[in-house]
């Protein structure tokens, strides 16, 4: 396997993790975008709701916030552990 070969699968898979981890900063934005505006729609729809409402909207929100942390572990594996060189030097028969 010669090092062209083993450059050109970390340059895609540097690609690929940057595609996924902005789906994942873009998907949470959103998100956030979301909670808030129906946390604000609810308490314009019943003040009285404002506690529980926020605690419900933190709790969401907490989750919500976890999937890009998760999203980023598993790029930093991509990248630091690529699992694509060992598979690419098993099917050159190098390996």
């Amino acid at each position: 396997m010669d090092a062209n070969a083993i450059a050109m699968i970390y340059s895609y898979t540097a690609v690929g993790v940057g595609i996924i981890l902005a789906a994942a900063g873009l998907g949470s934005a959103l998100g956030w975008g979301m909670i808030c505006s129906k946390f604000i729609e609810g308490i314009a729809r019943q003040p009285e709701m404002r506690a529980q409402l926020t605690g419900q909207m933190l709790f969401t929100g907490g989750l919500m916030e976890a999937f890009p942390m998760i999203v980023l572990g598993i790029s930093m594996w991509f990248i630091f552990a690529n699992p694509f060189i060992g598979a690419a030097k098993a099917a050159m028969g190098a390996g």
